[in-house]
Order: C-alpha cells, then structure tokens, then sequence
C-alpha cells in the first residue's frame, strides 16, 4: 500500500507543477491577448475551441492508450505539449501566434489526461479509489492557487505579462522533472492494481446512466467567470476581491476532494448524491444573494467542483475493468465536456434574459442527476 501512496502523490505533485503553470497563465491570457490587439471575439473563441478540442481528443487518446498500453508515452507527450507551450508565450509577438499556443496547451492536457488517469487508478485501487483521486485532486488545486500567486508578484513587482509566462516554465520544468522520476520509480504501474469483482460490463446501461447522470451536472453547472461576471456586473464585489473568492473556492476544492473521496470509499454513489443536493445550492445563493450569501454560494461552488473531480474519476475506476479505462475516461471526458461547453453557453445566455430562470435551470439540471444514481446504486 505504501507504494501506492507514493504513486499517488508523486502524480500529485506532477499535476501541482503543471496547474502552477497553466492555471497561473490562463489568468492572464486575456490580458494578455488584448495587447497583442485580439479582438474580444477572438479571446473567446480560442478560449472556447481550445477546451471544446481538449474534451474532443480525450476521446482518441483514451482509445488509443487502451489499444497500446503506452500510458507514459502519451503521459509524456502531453504534459511536455501541454507545459511547454506555456513559457514560449512570452516570445509570442502577435495575437496568432499566442492563441495557436492556448489552443495547443489545452489539447495537450487533452491528450495525457486518460492515459494519466488509468495510471492513477492502478494505484488507487489499494488506497480507495476516492481517496486516491481526492489526493491527487487536493495537490492539483494546491497548484492551482499558487499559480496565479506567482503571476500576480510578478506582476506587482512590474515584470510585465512576458516575464510572467517566462517564470511560468520553472514550474513546467519541474512538473516534467518529477514525472521522469515517476517512470523511473514505477514503471510498470499496472502491477499496483488490486482486482476487485465489482465491475460492469463497458459499456453497458450502468455506464451509459453514469454518463447521463455526469452529463446533466456538467450542463448546470455554471462556471466561475460567469460567477465573476455576475459580481462585476452588480458590484456586488470589488475588482480585487473576486480573485480572492476564486481562490477561496479553489481552496474549499481541495479540502472537498479529500473528504468526499474519503466517504466516497465508503458509501459509493450515496455520497455523490449528498454532494449533488450540496452544490446545486450555489446558484441560489451566488446569484442571488447579498454578499455573505454570495460567499456561502461560492463556497458551495468549491465544494461540488472538488467532489466532481475526485469522486467521478474514482467511479469510473471502480466500475470500469482496468483493460478498458482509458476508453472509459476518454467518453466520459468528451461528452462530459460537451455538456459543460453548451450548458455554460445556454446559462450565458440565460444571465441576459433573466437571472431567475438561470437559477432555476441550474438547480434543476443537478437535481436531475439524483433519479440516476439511485438507479446506479442499486444496479452496482
């Protein structure tokens, strides 16, 4: 078990570097692409296209890394695509070119993710898969926070946006510096799963109901810069107080992961269903609400994204036989991902015709999920 852990948290400390890169630098591509004479519609297209192809290659990775049982040569290849790109920022001059490099830090994050995920859930299967994934979860949001620390003392410090994304490649570097340590340590981490008869057939009606149930959350979840947007737009907080909320979500994130990772390992999908009924609250009360409200809402948001993330790959893991995850990750990942795409489009256009029905479809679609895996728990 000891050898798990360890795996576990030396990815953790992977995924830790790679978000203190990427995460610090989506906070100020934007920016970023505004001096480089983007046009708004630009910035959300290359925003929006590079996660859509990000959910789409999924799909084609997972295939592929379960048809080669190549999980650290596509580890590899997509973490050096998806971290390198982010330094070499700094030497873009014009818009296109800068925008070409989000697309392609995005796809690959796209093009790792699965065959990264099988990995993890080799070794998570001694620890419990929740917990597993609620560790590694936990250590991803830590970089997730440090990130954009680092950009903004940067930036305070009057180094400018390329100096920013230059100081972003120290921790892409040691992000590919430990996962080489990783494969060194374990490079055959297959030998760390602990087989287990709970399995269902894949794909079969339980996992087409976990994709539906995934699905109908993604699409009412809204995302935090509508979140933010909203904030702006009623002054309901300062500029600068927005970010701290973020990072008060991220945190919440890490801490959620833990502990429903935890409980996951012990009550299965009846604990994913506490979750569901927890953050479908947020909207209420974020959009909604007067300021200490908003906050609960926001807190709330924190403790469905950290669920999400640790207890719907820990699923996947404990359902789907280990031959066959990775094309398991990659569908739930694409499709997932669609739903997000298009139900964070439909709430933003939802925000402009009436905040009351954008809560009420937000709630709904969550809630929705409660009949499904009812039925999940009783067929698993």
């Amino acid at each position: 078990m000891k050898r798990a852990q360890r795996f576990i948290i030396i990815l953790g400390i992977v995924s830790l570097f790679a978000d203190m890169t990427y995460e610090g630098a989506r906070g100020i591509t934007g920016p970023f692409l505004f001096m480089l004479g983007a046009s708004a519609t630009m910035v959300g297209f290359a925003s929006g296209l590079g996660e859509l192809l990000g959910y789409i290659i999924r799909f084609f990775s997972g295939y592929i890394a379960d048809k080669t049982r190549r999980y650290w040569f596509m580890t590899f290849i997509g973490y050096i695509i998806n971290l390198v790109v982010v330094p070499l920022l700094a030497l873009a001059f014009n818009w296109q070119v800068a925008i070409l490099l989000i697309i392609l830090e995005r796809v690959g994050k796209g093009f790792r993710t699965p065959a990264r995920d099988v990995m993890l859930s080799y070794a998570t299967s001694q620890v419990g898969y929740g917990w597993g994934f609620g560790i590694h979860e936990a250590l991803d949001q830590v970089g997730a926070i440090l990130g954009p620390l680092i950009v903004f003392l940067v930036l305070y410090f009057k180094g400018g946006y390329r100096a920013g994304f230059a100081f972003l490649g120290f921790p892409a570097i040691l992000a590919i510096l430990t996962l080489i340590f990783a494969y060194f340590l374990f490079p055959h981490p297959r030998r760390l799963e602990i087989e287990t008869p709970r399995f269902v057939r894949f794909p079969g009606i339980v996992f087409w109901l976990y994709i539906g149930m995934a699905c109908l959350i993604g699409a009412g979840y809204a995302d935090f810069p509508l979140i933010g947007y909203h904030f702006k737009n009623v002054a309901l907080f300062s500029d600068s107080v927005i970010p701290v909320l973020y990072a008060l979500a991220m945190s919440v994130d890490a801490i959620s992961a833990l502990l429903f990772g935890r409980f996951f390992d012990y009550y299965g999908f009846r604990i994913m269903m506490v979750s569901v009924v927890l953050s479908s609250m947020f909207a209420p009360l974020a959009f909604l609400g007067g300021v200490s409200v908003a906050v609960f809402g926001v807190i709330l948001w924190g403790v469905g994204m950290g669920a999400q993330e640790s207890i719907m790959r820990a699923a996947i893991a404990r359902i789907i036989p280990s031959d066959r995850r990775g094309s398991a990750y990659g569908i739930f990942n694409m499709l997932f991902g669609f739903s997000w795409f298009f139900g964070s489009l439909l709430m933003g256009i939802l925000y402009e015709v009436s905040l009351a029905v954008l809560v009420i479809f937000s709630v709904i679609m969550q809630l929705l999920a409660v009949p499904l895996l009812l039925e999940i728990e009783k067929r698993v």
